[in-house]
């Protein structure tokens, strides 16, 4: 046989071979969360998605959809028909109670102290609870401060508040804050509150800057008072059995991929916050800063009180006493 010859034969059997090897394997990662892809969950989600891709050169791909059903979600990836949640912790203490003690209200400074503490030791041991429940805990992200809206009336202290209708979470925690305060808390799947704050169901609800701005709540609501009430973290929650599925390589490489939609959750929610108000202003609300914060946490006295009989006080009192290093 010729070496022209040869080399043809050799061609066709690379060719072959090309057009009859299987195709790679690929595995696909459904992450679900309640908020437009435009907004610090959808940055947070995106960042993973590309980061986690290139790492392992296309063998997972990353499904991001949008779910407002945030108790729906987790149970489902509990379940294990959906991989992976973004979102408040605010349902998540249903499924996982020691959660409930990062949703007490003025438990956190600032920006600064709740990213430090739920970063630090405090913050990675409520994640290691998660496994008892069937869910992982991967990592902390953030949803922001909670500020208090409504269509009745501009609120400046306690007194205002009482007698107003106010969508919450499906959260005990956020519920008896309001109900002490002498509001009537509603709790309603995200889904349903802009129908609800449109027919009078509720008067008002709280979310952070970011949450009001990207679902245009400004529409259905026309005071938004700075309350600052309780800062709301994130959390990326996933399926067991699909982490422990994953190599010890992919695995180390979904972490980083989670460290990537932390810091673009995170960043957004920053940016959110500086230019929110004014973008709120800008479409029409009537934004209240003059808050009389110590009248709020006086009110809430009671409340606190409970709060240290039924939660981990200890861990209470180590956020609460939190200093950067």
């Amino acid at each position: 046989m010729t070496i022209a010859r040869r080399a043809a034969v050799a061609a066709l059997c690379l060719a072959t071979a090309a057009v009859t090897a299987p195709a790679m394997a690929q595995t696909t990662i459904t992450i679900q969360h309640p908020l437009p892809s435009n907004s610090h969950y959808g940055a947070g989600a995106q960042a993973l998605k590309e980061s986690f891709e290139r790492a392992t050169g296309g063998r997972y791909r990353v499904n991001i959809q949008r779910n407002d059903n945030e108790r729906e979600i987790i149970e489902s990836v509990q379940i294990g028909t959906v991989e992976c949640y973004i979102g408040s912790t605010g349902p998540v203490g249903n499924f996982v109670p020691a959660v409930r003690v990062v949703d007490v209200p003025f438990l956190f400074r600032d920006y600064a102290h709740a990213r430090g503490v739920l970063d630090s030791e405090i913050g990675q041991n409520i994640l290691q609870q998660f496994n008892a429940r069937g869910l992982v805990g991967v990592i902390w992200m953030e949803n922001g401060f909670r500020h208090l809206t409504n269509s009745r009336r501009e609120v400046h202290d306690p007194g205002d508040v009482r007698g107003l209708k106010v969508r919450t979470m499906e959260n005990q925690v956020h519920m008896r804050a309001f109900t002490t305060l002498g509001a009537l808390p509603t709790p309603m799947a995200f889904s349903e509150l802009v129908p609800a704050l449109q027919q009078g169901t509720v008067d008002g609800q709280e979310n952070p800057i970011p949450v009001i701005v990207a679902n245009n709540l400004n529409q259905v609501q026309r005071y938004l008072t700075l309350t600052g009430h309780v800062y709301s973290p994130g959390l990326l929650i996933c399926n067991p059995a699909m982490m422990q599925a994953m190599s010890p390589a992919d695995r180390a490489a979904f972490m980083e991929a989670a460290r990537a939609g932390q810091k673009a959750n995170r960043d957004r929610v920053s940016a959110d916050e500086a230019s929110g108000i004014e973008e709120l202003r800008r479409r029409g609300m009537q934004v209240v800063t003059s808050v009389d914060t110590a009248a709020f946490q006086a009110a809430l006295a009671s409340a606190f009180a409970q709060y240290e009989r039924e939660l981990d006080a200890d861990t209470l009192r180590r956020i609460r006493a939190w200093q950067p290093n």
